[in-house]
């Protein structure tokens, strides 16, 4: 592989000097993004929100790093959610506002596609969700000449496959779920098809998914690496094994120990991913993100229904101490977990309490790369905060649009918006957050929150705040919630 030349002496600052045999004293960090499922804000031990969850490895993580206390992602829902992550670019700029609105369009650039561009070996793991499916009208209609899709619209392959990972930057991918993947390496060392071959796997899904990441490490660890672990945890259809649903005895819903009993495998997946790169002498070279991809749908109360039954449900998670759940864009739907670790780079035990984005990985690991910026990134580089080069991050504004709901964040400051003209304003420092709506005692400060929101939605696709009636989950959501 051809390695960058880095001349500039600020990116020559930060470059680790011990390096692993094999690898040039200046190769820049290999990059892991570890993204969950409907994984919520309270389910980490260190946040210390509940006492029945157990996360040693991701408390260690942020121990040895940085845990974010107020991080974000750009949408309470999966595929628009890793859409933003992906582009690092807001997803209604390019229309993908919910899952429906999909697929990810042909002409975005992926943070694999940069990553591999700057010289790195990149892998996906697990769950995609940016390909095209019956439900996204618009495509179907476009491309299949399907303007009204039924379930079990058969798309042909050919037409799904430029939207898979191995078309959209990813050199190697073990795509998948629960028990079908679609693979271009194996997880015993073995090839598989250059262009990719579907495999049917037994085994429990969550360390299929650790397995396969530790294979990619085992195969291009001699290179920099740029790995994409998307487990499908704590997202129905609920399932664990026994040896982690033991850790959990005790009287508790059963939905709730399912999804501990998940968070549990995912925790040991990424022990087992630093252990690999201590092993191979490259933790000190590799910048590591933790983030979950929306908060936990609560369906307002909870209910414990078997876990035979795999539909939409309670997955089990928490969202405390905010409000709402997913698909909301209340603090519940948003405001999730969010670790990052570089040992040796990053000062490690550091409490982050800075608006921070997942629109910022792309930047930062770009950064750290030796990437020169790219302008039409929507986030910002993390690396001068984080190695104390500065106090705080600039002032800026974070958006979100979904459904029938706007808001914008500045600073302690959330403004929200619904279709029907209900607004709200929030001071998200306060014990309060989003139980006591402050927009009567600040209305200039509401007013300036609601221009910013209105330009930024001027320049997304489509244009303008949503004026449609709320949906009948979203009247629930905000009668139960907020009024």
């Amino acid at each position: 592989m051809l390695k960058k030349i880095m001349v500039a002496a600020g990116v020559l600052a930060w470059i680790p000097m011990a390096g692993a045999a094999g690898r040039s004293l200046f190769d820049p960090p290999n990059v892991v993004v570890f993204f969950t499922d409907d994984h919520g804000y309270a389910d980490l031990g260190v946040h210390g929100q509940c006492d029945d969850v157990r996360t040693p490895n991701l408390d260690q993580l942020a121990r040895d790093g940085v845990r974010f206390t107020d991080g974000y992602v750009t949408a309470p829902q999966c595929s628009p959610s890793r859409a933003g992550l992906m582009t690092g670019r807001y997803q209604q700029r390019f229309g993908f506002e919910h899952n429906a609105a999909g697929p990810l369009p042909l002409d975005e650039v992926t943070l694999a596609d940069r990553m591999s561009r700057a010289g790195y070996r990149t892998g996906m793991i697990g769950k995609w969700h940016l390909e095209p499916n019956w439900t996204m009208r618009d495509w179907t209609a476009r491309v299949l000449n399907e303007p009204d899709p039924k379930p079990g619209l058969r798309i042909p392959f050919r037409k799904i496959l430029p939207y898979y990972p191995g078309a959209r930057g990813f050199d190697d991918y073990y795509k998948g779920e629960l028990k079908r993947y679609w693979v271009n390496y194996g997880l015993d060392g073995a090839e598989r098809a250059d262009d990719g071959e579907w495999v049917n796997k037994k085994g429990y899904r969550l360390e299929l998914q650790t397995e396969a990441a530790l294979e990619f490490i085992d195969r291009n660890h001699e290179n920099p690496f740029f790995l994409y672990v998307a487990y499908f945890a704590p997202h129905v259809p609920l399932e664990a094994t026994e040896q982690y649903l033991a850790r959990f005895p005790g009287e508790m819903p059963e939905r709730r120990r399912y999804a501990l009993a998940m968070i549990s495998a995912v925790d040991d997946g990424v022990g087992k991913v630093r252990d690999k790169l201590a092993d191979l002498g490259i933790e000190r070279d590799t910048l590591i993100f933790f983030i979950s991809d929306n908060g936990a749908p609560l369906k307002i109360d909870m209910k414990d229904l078997p876990i035979s039954f795999r539909g939409g449900a309670w997955d089990g998670s928490m969202n405390t101490p905010w409000t709402g759940e997913k698909g909301t864009i209340m603090e519940g739907g948003v405001h999730v977990p969010f670790l990052a670790a570089w040992p040796g780079t990053i000062p490690s035990g550091q409490v982050c309490e800075d608006p921070v984005i997942s629109l910022d990985v792309a930047p930062t690991c770009l950064a750290a790369a030796g990437e020169p910026e790219a302008a039409e990134l929507e986030g910002v580089n993390l690396l001068p905060r984080l190695r104390g080069e500065i106090d705080a991050l600039p002032d800026r504004e974070l958006y979100w649009k979904f459904w029938r709901q706007a808001a914008v964040r500045r600073g302690r400051w959330k403004y929200l918006r619904l279709s029907d003209g209900r607004e709200y304003l929030f001071d998200l420092e306060s014990d309060q957050h989003e139980h006591r709506n402050l927009i009567r005692t600040h209305p200039e400060r509401a007013a300036e929150l609601r221009g910013k929101l209105e330009d930024w939605a001027a320049g997304n696709r489509p244009a303008g705040l949503p004026d449609e009636p709320l949906n009948s989950q979203e009247e629930k959501w905000y009668a139960h919630y907020l009024d």
